[in-house]
């Protein structure tokens, strides 16, 4: 039927028809469809990574993303999931979660020594990321990235975050949060 393939290796992978099916996926695609141009004119100015990724349940999932090609390499991919308390789009879509306490009260995963996994740090980081408007995560996932990311709202409240992924040693948060605010901006807008 064509739902998966198997690779050179012997792996199986999604096949072509089964990925046509997942991208008539309406939550993904009109975002998708919206948000592209937003990241590219971001990538343009960057050359970094920019990434789109939405809440589901408790985790993070990753519908669009742009790779640098000298950028520093990540471990996300489109369709991918991580956990919210840890990426700059997660801690993002997590400070306006409802599920929040949820995340709060379970055991939190340590990917780096200076990934937060108190819940009191992460609840004093989520209250920034409301009053501030924007997150940092900064060597949370990998110790040579750091990330900043900016809500994208609709009526409905957050559905979505943006994000840009540089190398930790040449990161300027300074200069790359009113870039990611902006896009976050324009995207809320373009959304209603």
């Amino acid at each position: 039927m064509g739902a998966l393939e198997r690779g050179d290796d012997g792996r199986y992978r999604i096949g072509l028809r089964l990925w046509e099916v997942g991208s008539l996926a309406p939550r993904g695609l009109g975002l998708r469809e919206v948000a592209l141009p937003v990241m590219e004119d971001l990538y343009e100015v960057t050359h970094e990574n920019v990434q789109l990724a939405v809440r589901q349940d408790l985790e993070v999932v990753f519908v669009e993303r742009i790779a640098g090609r000298h950028a520093v390499p990540v471990l996300t991919r489109v369709g991918g999931r991580f956990a919210l308390h840890a990426t700059g789009v997660g801690l993002v879509l997590l400070a306006h979660a409802p599920a929040q306490e949820r995340v709060l009260s379970a055991p939190l995963r340590r990917y780096t020594d200076v990934t937060v996994t108190d819940a009191g740090r992460l609840r004093r980081c989520l209250a920034d990321v409301r009053r501030t408007g924007y997150a940092v995560s900064d060597r949370q996932v990998t110790m040579d990235a750091l990330s900043v990311a900016a809500p994208i709202r609709a009526p409905e409240g957050v559905v979505a975050a943006i994000s840009l992924v540089v190398a930790h040693d040449r990161a300027d948060p300074v200069a790359l949060v009113p870039l990611v605010r902006a896009a976050g901006r324009v995207l809320s807008r373009a959304l209603g």
